[in-house]
């Protein structure tokens, strides 16, 4: 099949384009002409050319390549830029340093398809067509998730991770550090966190109500300088790293670390080896809030992020229901029972976030009401996002219907293990819904991210066939947000070349038995688990 020409293949699709006559060829000769400020993008675009065309682009004063900082263009806003490109040379042009970082990416796809390759290409001109572009992001929250705490990942993959979101444009890489099933974030006043909440023993296989286990460890953490190194690196590429520590519930590996932090103290639990919604649940005591205040000074001092995710979702109450201790709390506070201590709990960490400085995300959930200082994720259902935008919170998009990764792309016997719960297919991501309840509102609908949550997903291979390219259509729908599903699929058509050089599995299966994807050791501590598990269900 005749692939598109790359310019009529962009992903997303710029806000303006205009094709020119003519064509400006990049070899050994080509020289940057480099303004004040725009440094870092210059690095970035010899950083990504470099592997697959051999090209220097050493800087020089009369560079017919120019990269220029313009504050003065404040239409363009805090990512948008200009791109021009004629025979004679290529002038792109922001008004901050991000807005250069996006269209580096832009020139990058605007070259042949193979110019993504990681390893040299011969024998292909490097020519970008004339154009001229100007273009500008509808939402300023355009996020992915990944969960590696039921499956870790080490740092170097999750490297590759954020290139694979710049290309995309997006923005936020949320990092799921801390579940039931595992413990990454390393925390130097509570080394147990890692040591012992960082391993498990064994995992439910087989389908969802399975009591089978595989008998195989699993573990790994990340220290403080690898998280720091991800940090820069992605800020490198006009990504910011969002973490989250989730509490008061799916806490199963701390609790296994420190037993004191539970409703019952004397109690011994191990790292949890199931899926779903584990019953274990944080005491209420002034050292439980205290623990975990320090939790959150450490990752404020890893992560630059604004934002801190605080988690807040799947919170049973059975334990604080049961306690003397939490009714006790919930009756000093004057709240109308136990159940009341879920927002009451978020609630505390949310205010020792904001003396800091920074902004605290929770997820949304049935009943539980936040402070309005909480950037609420909405994933059960779009309409406690317009609810919460209503109130005044700002709301990001996380529909499971529409952004849930971890749900199977179709329903063909040759899918791989997913999670059991609706088919998420590429339309439907196509099609999420980012509308704000009313016009007042639309400055509080932030944007919307995707979630891959890693029961089923074990190796680098399997996250990339679950997310891709149904990434590709959430990056369409948060930066432009305007094409119809025939035109952003004619452009999908040539992208998936670039996904091809990227070496990222993205094709439907074939016909039959489910697709295998091979165990990959990454970290002396990661033994592959069982790819069949549950998760929870969404209703």
């Amino acid at each position: 099949m005749d692939l598109p020409r790359p310019e009529l293949a962009l992903v997303p699709r710029p806000r303006r384009f205009s094709a020119r006559s003519g064509r400006f060829r990049l070899d050994g000769t080509t020289r940057l002409r480099v303004t004040p400020g725009a440094g870092p993008a210059a690095v970035l675009l010899r950083t990504l050319l470099a592997p697959a065309t051999g090209l220097p682009l050493d800087s020089a004063a009369d560079g017919a390549f120019v990269l220029a900082l313009d504050p003065a263009l404040t239409g363009l806003g805090d990512e948008g830029y200009g791109l021009t490109v004629s025979p004679q040379g290529v002038l792109l042009r922001a008004a901050r340093p991000a807005g250069l970082l996006r269209g580096v990416q832009t020139v990058r796809q605007l070259l042949p398809y193979e110019a993504l390759s990681g390893r040299p290409v011969r024998g292909v001109p490097w020519e970008l067509p004339a154009v001229e572009i100007t273009d500008v992001p509808r939402h300023a929250w355009r996020g992915s998730m990944l969960d590696v705490a039921r499956h870790f990942q080490p740092v170097s993959y999750l490297r590759r991770y954020v290139d694979l979101l710049a290309l995309h444009k997006l923005n936020v890489f949320h990092l799921h550090l801390t579940d039931d099933q595992g413990w990454r974030m390393p925390v130097a006043a509570h080394p147990r966190l890692t040591e012992v909440g960082g391993r498990r023993a064994e995992s439910m296989v087989g389908p969802a109500g399975s009591d089978r286990f595989d008998g195989v460890p699993h573990g790994g953490s990340y220290t403080r300088a690898e998280l720091r190194g991800l940090v820069a690196y992605a800020a490198e590429r006009g990504v910011s790293v969002l973490p989250e520590t989730g509490v008061p519930g799916h806490v199963r590996a701390a609790l296994a670390a420190y037993p004191e932090l539970g409703t019952d103290p004397a109690r011994r639990l191990d790292v949890w080896t199931h899926w779903g919604v584990c019953e274990n649940v944080l005491g209420t005591g002034e050292n439980v809030l205290d623990f975990f205040r320090t939790v959150l000074d450490e990752v404020m001092d890893v992560f630059p992020s604004p934002y801190v995710h605080i988690g807040g979702d799947e919170v049973p109450t059975t334990e604080w229901e049961l306690s003397p201790a939490a009714r006790a709390r919930a009756a000093r506070e004057g709240l109308a029972g136990p159940r009341a201590l879920h927002p009451w709990f978020i609630a505390r960490l949310a205010e020792h976030l904001v003396r800091a400085g920074r902004r605290p995300v929770v997820w949304a959930e049935s009943g539980v009401a936040l402070p309005l200082d909480c950037t609420v994720m909405s994933w059960r259902d779009p309409a406690h996002a317009r609810a919460a935008a209503l109130r005044g919170h700002q709301v990001v998009h996380a529909d499971h219907r529409a952004t849930y990764f971890d749900y199977p792309r179709g329903a063909g016997p040759g899918e791989p293990p997913a999670q059991p719960g609706v088919v998420v297919d590429l339309r439907a991501v196509h099609e999420v819904d980012l509308a704000p309840p009313t016009p007042q509102a639309a400055s509080r609908v932030l944007g919307a991210q995707g979630q891959l949550w890693t029961e089923f997903v074990r190796t680098p291979e399997h996250i990339e066939y679950l997310t891709f390219p149904r990434l590709c259509a959430l990056a369409e729908r948060v930066w432009d947000g305007t094409s119809g599903w025939r035109d952003f699929t004619a452009r999908l058509a040539g992208h998936r070349a670039r996904l091809d050089a990227l070496d990222v599995p993205h094709a439907a299966p074939p016909p039959g038995p489910p697709v295998s994807f091979p165990h990959t050791p990454h970290h002396p501590s990661t033994l592959p688990l069982g790819r069949e598990s549950y998760r929870k269900d969404p209703a």
